[in-house]
């Protein structure tokens, strides 16, 4: 058989359901092999769409998403999304076509070392030059790839060793389960707890990775601990629970941030670092850390560790858990915490200003919503506006992507979400300038018939960076840009499609649309005003 049908044969061995990508010369013998396979080739518009809907596979699966690129622009298209999900700890397999082995010493068309190219944004990576290492290099790919904390592997495959007859067959997988803490260290993390006075549970990526979600509220419970989620850990415990503290993760003081002011342990699970700065909740550096993970933690000086507990996320927080005693703390802080950021949502559910408010927005769609369907954010001021106020009851119910934080992630990432849970309404939340990023994306998601529903912020600007400019400077530069008519775009592509023109419209029209089980985008403008107003706002909250 050709190398090439030896990748797709070991690929097939892992299990893989699809490989995103776009074809390309380079990667011809590949191609043709997966006319003989059962795994489905998605063909994207734009490569690094193609990695976006990996990773977002890889996220809501635990198992790597696999995307293809050709060599040149195809693989530093690729790129943009291979480093999201290695940030973001998304399991994914990169592989690229390659110029053959006989040009690669030479200045050679399409021609870059993709190897040194890809590893600052990998785990690891690696160029098959013979065609018997492919069943050891896919198996440690995928093995790579999935272990904590998960991310991107690269596999580069020359065009003249795709094309080679070789021998061989996919290697068996095999488990790799990861350890549990000592008893000693969890006695010791126990202790701890227990002698804090306001301890406080900073909830990350890492508990819905881990399945820890429930052993997470049990410790909560018991304890009576509070929990605050970060961007990328809602739902790590429901929102309706008394003690979750919602989420944190904007600049400045909030009525979470506070809590974190209050504090005199914070139990970190499953949290990294690049979620959310520890200088901006613990800027003197003085409240000790509990990091609970399944690796060490990155040193930071706003971070002091007084203990690591690591290993199985799950198991780790079952015995914390069945270690400490039943306590029933003070947390009236708590419920006034959590009654300010609620009304806050509540206060705009019958506001009628037009454009339509950020509250307004979200409060509309959280309400039509059921608790297990799926909203991606993409990033832009929406983005804090969502991890902030769209409060969810589960975990991977708001997905935002706040490690590389890459725009025009949501469009694709919808598509492989709804591939992932067909049951489930997914909803794409986007900023007309990160929209128009990954649009052409829409002709992919109506040609796989995918009923997704995107919901389009129109304020005619990269709104984030605007917002920004006006906190720095008080002045706004170079942030506005034109339009197309997004209802005649959306026709285009085959989309239905409804234009918001006063606040009372948007609620009927999420409805209909998550009713309609066909591709819609509900072209909605929005008034960021409110931005400045929530930036007043923050300023005059005193911890």
């Amino acid at each position: 058989m050709k190398v090439a049908e030896l990748l797709i044969k070991s690929l097939e061995s892992e299990g893989v359901e699809y490989i995103f990508g776009v074809p390309g010369e380079e990667n011809l013998d590949i191609m043709d092999a997966l006319l003989e396979s059962d795994i489905e080739f998605v063909v994207t518009r734009h490569e690094t769409s193609a990695a976006f809907m990996a990773g977002t596979y890889g996220r809501l699966t635990g198992k790597p998403g696999v995307c293809l690129a050709t060599l040149g622009p195809g693989a530093t298209n690729l790129l943009t999304g291979v480093a999201n999900a290695n940030m973001d700890h998304n399991p994914i397999i990169a592989i690229t076509g390659q110029a053959g082995l006989d040009r690669q010493h030479k200045i050679s068309h399409q021609y870059y070392d993709l190897v040194s190219l890809y590893e600052p944004v990998t785990k690891w990576n690696t160029q098959i030059k013979k065609g018997e290492i492919v069943p050891e290099a896919v198996r440690k790919a995928f093995r790579v790839a999935s272990q904590e904390k998960p991310g991107a592997t690269h596999l580069d495959l020359p065009e003249d060793v795709a094309a080679m007859e070789v021998e061989g067959s996919p290697l068996n997988l095999t488990d790799h389960p990861l350890s549990e803490a000592s008893e000693r260290i969890i006695k010791e993390a126990s202790d701890i707890i227990e002698q804090a006075k306001r301890p406080l549970i900073l909830a990350g990526n890492g508990v819905s990775r881990g399945k820890a979600s429930e052993s997470l509220r049990s410790m909560a419970e018991k304890a009576s601990i509070p929990v605050v989620h970060s961007f990328m850990g809602k739902g790590a415990i429901s929102w309706r629970n008394d003690l979750s503290l919602l989420t944190a993760g904007l600049g400045g003081n909030d009525y979470i941030t506070c809590g974190f002011a209050q504090s005199d342990l914070i139990i970190a699970i499953g949290f990294d670092i690049a979620e959310y700065p520890p200088k901006n909740w613990n800027p003197d550096g003085k409240t000790p850390i509990l990091h609970i993970d399944t690796r060490e933690a990155e040193t930071d000086a706003n971070y002091p560790v007084k203990l690591n507990v690591i290993g199985d996320l799950n198991e780790n927080l079952k015995e914390l858990a069945n270690s400490l005693s039943k306590k029933d703390r003070d947390n009236n802080w708590v419920s006034a915490v959590r009654e300010d950021a609620i009304k806050e949502l509540k206060e705009y559910e019958h506001d009628k200003e037009f454009p339509v408010k950020p509250q307004k927005i979200i409060s509309d769609l959280r309400s039509v919503l059921n608790e297990e369907d799926i909203v991606i954010s993409d990033v832009g001021a929406h983005k804090m506006w969502m991890a902030r106020m769209y409060h969810t009851y589960q975990p991977e119910t708001c997905l935002i992507s706040n490690g590389l934080a890459s725009m025009g992630i949501a469009v694709p990432g919808a598509a492989a979400a709804k591939m992932v849970h067909p049951d489930r309404n997914v909803v794409a939340v986007c900023g007309d300038g990160a929209f128009q990023m990954s649009s052409a994306e829409l002709e992919t998601i109506k040609r796989l018939n995918l009923p997704i529903v995107i919901l389009l912020w129109r304020d005619g600007g990269y709104g984030l960076i605007e917002w920004k400019q006006m906190k720095e400077f008080n002045r706004a530069s170079n942030v506005k840009f034109g339009n197309p008519d997004f209802t005649q775009l959306s026709h285009a592509y085959g989309f239905e499609a409804m234009e918001v023109t006063k606040s009372e419209e948007l609620k009927p029209a999420i409805e209909k649309a998550v009713s309609m089980n066909k591709p819609v985008l509900i072209d909605c403008p929005v008034d960021y005003r409110e931005n400045m107003k929530l930036t007043e706002k923050l300023g005059e909250i005193l911890c």
